[in-house]
C-alpha cells in the first residue's frame, strides 16, 4: 500500500506518499497532522519562497496583522502564547517558523521548488508532478498532492489601470510589493482601497506621515476590536497553557459562529449596531452613513477589524480621513476625483485586492488530458469531482483559515488510514447527480472573488458537495463523517 519514500541512484526523492505544496500554516499544519497520525506516510513539503511562512513572509507593507484572532488563526497543536489577540505579521511569521521547527516538519522541506505541472496516471495509480527547483528541474511522483498554496497569485496583486497614471509623479505602491526602502515619513498619502489591508495600513501610516486619505469606491464593514482579549488572560492566570488555550479557542470559535449566524438571520439589526459602533467612535458628526455604511450585508464580504480602534483613533486625531469618491484620473500632483475634488499625494498606496490562484497555477491532467477546476464539483470544501488523490487546503472566509486548515488535514489522515486497512490506492469523489443544482464556489460578492468566478470550481445544493462555512458543522462531517459517501475507492 502506497510507496513510502523512495530514493534514486544519487539519492534524491523519487516517490512520497503525500506531497505538500506550500509551506505556510496550511503546509504545516498538513505536515503536523501527517507525521502524527499517520507516521508509516512518507511526505516531502514543497515551497516556491526561500523561508515558511507563506502570506506571513510575503507581506511586508506597514502594519501587516492577522485579521483574525490569533487563537483560532494559531495551530491547534501548539498553543499562541502571544499577547495580543491580533497579532503582527512577523510574529506570525516567527510563530509559524518556531513550530515547524520544534516539531522537524522544517526537515521536509525543499524550498525554491515552484511546480509547473502534476499528471495523474491511471495505470500506475500516482502522481507525476514537474517544475523546477534550485538545482534546475525538479521532478517526483507521488501517492498523493495536498495543495497548500493558498487562493491569491503571490507574484502581483490586484493592480487596475487608472488614467493618467504615468503623470503622476510621486511613487506607487503595491501592498503586496511594498518596498523596503520606502521613506513615507511626513509624506501625504493616499491609499486607494477599503478592505482589511487598507484598513491595516491607513493607522500604521498616519503614525508618521503628513496625512492620510483612503479614497474608497464604496465603504466596506469596520469593527473595532480589542487588541488584547481580557476573558484570555484571566483565563491564562488560572489555567494551564494547555487548556486555557483550548478554552479561549472555544470560546472565540463559538462567538464567531454565533455572531456569523445573527448576521444572517438578522442583518439590519447586525449592521445598525456596527454602524453604531463606527458612529460613536467618530462622534455624532461624523458622515457614517457615507463612508462606512455599505449597500449589502454584513458578511456578504469580509468583515474588517481594527485593533483597539486604531483607524477611527487616526481619523479623530486628524491624521487620516476618508472620501468615498471614484477616481477619474491620476495627475502630476495626485488624484482627480469624479466629483472634481482634486486629492494631493506625494505617495499612492492601491490596496486594491488579490487576485485568484487557485492550486499554486499548476496545470493538472489524467491521463495526459488536460483538466480544470472551473465548473468542477468541489467535495466537501476539500477534493473535486472526478479528480483521484488530490486534497485542496481552501480556508473558511467567515472565520480563521487555519480552522479549515486544521480540519482538511485531519480528514486527509482519516482516508489515507482507512485507505491503508483496507488496501485501497485511489480514492475519487463521484458525483451521480447531474440535475443537483449547483453555486458559487465562495458566497462572497468581494471584487476579488467576482472578476475571476467563471474560472472557479462550484458548490452543489446537496451534501457532501455543499460548503458548510461552519466549524462545528465540519468537525462533524469531516472527523466523524462516512469516507464512503459519493467517493469511489479502487485497489
Amino acid at each position: 500500500m502506497f510507496g513510502g519514500m523512495e530514493r534514486n541512484d544519487t539519492g534524491a526523492v523519487k516517490h512520497v506518499d503525500v506531497l505538500i505544496v506550500g509551506a505556510g500554516i496550511s503546509g504545516i499544519s498538513a505536515a503536523y497532522h501527517l507525521q502524527t497520525r499517520c507516521p508509516d506516510r512518507s511526505y516531502m513539503i514543497v515551497e516556491a519562497r526561500a523561508a515558511i511562512g507563506g502570506t506571513w513572509d510575503l507581506f511586508r507593507y506597514p502594519g501587516v496583522r492577522s485579521d483574525s484572532d490569533m487563537f483560532t488563526l494559531g495551530f491547534s497543536f501548539r498553543p499562541w502564547t502571544g499577547g495580543k489577540t491580533i497579532a503582527d505579521g512577523e510574529s506570525i511569521r516567527t510563530y509559524v517558523e518556531d513550530t515547524a521547527r520544534a516539531f522537524g516538519m522544517d526537515r521536509h522541506i525543499h524550498f525554491g521548488v515552484r511546480i509547473d505541472r502534476a499528471t495523474w496516471s491511471s495505470a500506475e495509480r500516482h502522481w507525476k508532478v514537474e517544475g523546477n527547483g534550485l538545482a534546475g528541474a525538479f521532478a517526483i511522483t507521488c501517492s498523493f498532492i495536498d495543495l497548500c498554496a493558498g487562493y491569491y497569485d503571490y507574484a502581483a496583486g490586484h493592480a487596475p489601470v487608472f488614467a493618467g497614471a504615468d503623470e503622476f509623479e510621486g511613487a506607487v505602491v503595491h501592498p503586496q510589493h511594498w518596498p523596503a526602502d520606502l521613506d513615507y515619513a511626513g509624506k501625504r498619502i493616499v491609499v486607494i482601497g477599503s478592505g482589511a489591508t487598507a484598513v491595516t495600513l491607513v493607522p500604521a501610516l498616519a503614525a508618521t506621515a503628513a496625512h492620510v486619505t483612503m479614497l474608497q469606491r464604496s465603504p466596506s464593514y469596520v469593527v473595532a476590536m480589542p487588541a488584547v482579549d481580557a476573558v484570555a488572560t484571566w483565563l491564562r492566570r488560572f489555567l494551564p497553557a494547555g487548556a486555557a488555550y483550548s478554552a479561549i479557542r472555544a470560546k472565540n470559535i463559538l462567538s464567531s459562529i454565533v455572531l456569523f449566524a445573527a448576521a444572517r438571520r438578522w442583518p439590519a439589526v447586525v449592521k445598525r449596531q456596527i454602524t453604531g459602533q463606527v458612529q460613536r467612535a467618530l462622534g455624532a458628526d461624523y458622515d457614517v452613513s457615507a463612508h462606512f455604511t455599505p449597500t449589502y450585508a454584513p458578511w456578504d464580504q469580509r468583515v474588517c477589524l481594527t485593533p483597539d480602534g486604531d483607524l477611527f483613533a487616526s481619523i479623530r486625531k486628524g491624521e487620516a480621513s476618508v472620501v468615498t469618491d471614484t477616481i477619474d484620473r491620476f495627475t502630476a500632483r495626485g488624484i482627480l476625483l469624479t466629483s472634481g475634488q482634486e486629492l494631493a499625494a506625494d505617495i499612492v498606496v492601491t490596496a486594491t485586492g488579490l487576485t485568484i490562484k487557485l492550486a499554486g497555477g499548476i496545470a493538472f491532467a489524467i491521463d495526459g488530458k488536460a483538466i480544470g477546476f472551473a465548473g468542477r464539483l468541489q467535495y466537501r470544501g476539500m477534493m473535486f469531482d472526478g479528480i483521484p488523490n488530490l486534497i485542496n487546503t481552501f480556508g473558511y472566509t467567515n472565520a480563521s483559515w487555519t480552522l479549515k486548515a486544521d480540519l482538511t488535514a485531519s480528514y486527509l489522515c482519516r482516508l489515507l488510514n482507512m485507505m491503508r486497512r483496507r488496501e485501497l490506492l485511489v480514492a475519487v469523489p463521484i458525483n451521480d447527480d447531474e440535475m443537483m443544482a449547483r453555486a458559487a464556489f465562495v458566497p462572497f460578492s468581494s471584487g476579488y472573488i467576482t472578476r475571476v468566478s467563471a474560472s472557479l470550481p462550484v458548490q452543489g445544493q446537496k451534501k457532501p458537495w455543499r460548503l458548510n462555512q461552519n466549524y462545528l458543522l465540519d468537525v462533524i462531517a469531516l472527523r466523524t463523517g462516512s469516507l464512503r459517501n459519493r467517493m469511489r475507492f479502487t485497489t
